[in-house]
């Protein structure tokens, strides 16, 4: 009995033991917490091509686009196009009822006739005019006539020019009259000014048109092989753009595909300043200023239409095939002689070291790398606390 009595007192001082040790290791992981290991977020340096831009947002506009307008008043009798029609320069568009001007010309042409006629007619009577008065200055000469018969066929003959010289100002300003009725009966007919794409139709067959006051829209003609970018650069940018510079565009139907031209133009003042009145109000203090920029880009597929919209990219530097790494990498202080400095991790040790770098076009998401670095070097870019993860692969994200 004594030995199983000392058995039993040997195992409940082991529990006691266990208990008190187990009891420790509780108070220090609750005191004394470990700090869980450093996860650095890494990303590979790596050969690509980088560039720095200016971003604006574009319209799209036809390179030139015509407003098609009626210069006679009238029905419209006819309209021989239709919406994406292509015309070309010089065919008929639509054609107005012609009834009015063509009466008016033909009274215009009556009218000159009849002046012609009574031209014929006094030419006659000067004739005549002028025979007698040659008799008489020949028999006034030698006595046999008046001096009143001779000076009374001299005024005859002098009427008889001045109503000549009337007539004829009648008859020029006659044929002026129907030279215009002419030019205005043709206005009936109207022609394309351009060669070109039907992208708008404001007037409808049948609906009649007054151009006594202004002239009235039929279609609207625009040429759609080049077409005119439109972009709206911030006034933070637009001191970094300017004319000859490379420029290129993506549109919503093909966010891929880049559009390439060259920057032509940039506005020397925004497009509010048509309607400023010279002084700054209230309502538009603190509003964006944009200025325009364009450039032309060829459309010979016929892909891009009026109106589109457009994501501008002027490029400010580029280079090819250089050294490049993320830009969150970099320290926010340089280091001497203007160099940066960026933590390398080593895949083995686990460790990182600090290296000084180099560096040329930065457009706050990737940096070129002109030294210090190599191809395949993991550069920390971040750190979150967590079991160490090797760094991934190139192209397979951080």
């Amino acid at each position: 009995m004594a030995a199983v009595r000392k058995k039993r007192r040997v195992w409940r001082w082991v529990f006691i033991a266990i208990g008190v040790v187990i009891l420790l290791l509780i108070v220090k992981a609750c005191a004394f917490p470990s700090k869980p290991p450093i996860r650095y977020i890494t990303a590979p340096v790596r050969v690509g091509d980088i560039e720095q831009t200016v971003l604006a947002d574009g319209v799209l506009q036809p390179q030139q686009i015509v407003d098609v307008g009626a210069q006679a008043s009238g029905q419209i009798k006819l309209l021989k196009v239709a919406l994406g029609d292509h015309v070309t320069e010089g065919e008929v568009i639509a054609v107005v009822d012609p009834l009015l001007e063509n009466n008016t010309l033909l009274a215009a042409q009556a009218n000159l006739e009849q002046l012609q006629a009574q031209r014929r007619g006094q030419a006659e009577t000067m004739a005549q005019d002028q025979r007698l008065f040659d008799r008489q200055a020949i028999t006034y000469a030698g006595s046999a006539s008046s001096k009143q018969d001779y000076e009374t066929a001299q005024t005859n003959l002098n009427v008889a020019k001045a109503g000549l010289a009337a007539l004829d100002a009648q008859i020029k300003s006659a044929s002026l009259a129907v030279d215009t009725d002419r030019v205005n009966l043709g206005y009936t007919q109207i022609v394309a000014p351009i060669s070109g794409v039907v992208v708008a139709i404001v007037t409808k067959q049948g609906q009649t048109v007054n151009a006594a006051f202004n002239t009235p829209s039929i279609v609207k003609l625009a040429k759609l092989d080049t077409m005119t970018v439109k972009a709206q650069i911030s006034e933070a940018d637009v001191i970094k753009v300017h004319p000859g510079q490379s420029a290129y565009f993506t549109i919503l139907g093909d966010p891929t595909h880049k559009y390439y031209g060259s920057l032509s133009t940039v506005a020397p003042a925004p497009d509010s300043i048509a309607t400023d009145t010279g002084q700054a109000s209230s309502s538009t203090q603190g509003v964006a200023v944009y200025y325009s920029g364009l450039f032309d880009i060829p459309n010979t597929d016929g892909r891009l239409r009026p109106s589109m919209t457009a994501q501008v990219s002027f490029v400010l530097a580029s280079a090819k095939n250089v050294l490049i790494a993320p830009t969150a990498a970099l320290s926010t202080k340089p280091a001497k002689d203007g160099l940066l400095t960026v933590d390398v991790l080593d895949p083995k040790t686990k460790k990182t070291s600090t290296r000084e770098v180099k560096t040329g076009i930065n457009n706050n998401v990737d940096v070129q790398i002109l030294s210090g670095l190599k191809v395949g070097d993991q550069v920390v870019t971040g750190q979150s606390s967590g079991a160490f993860q090797p760094p991934k692969p190139p192209g397979s994200g951080t």
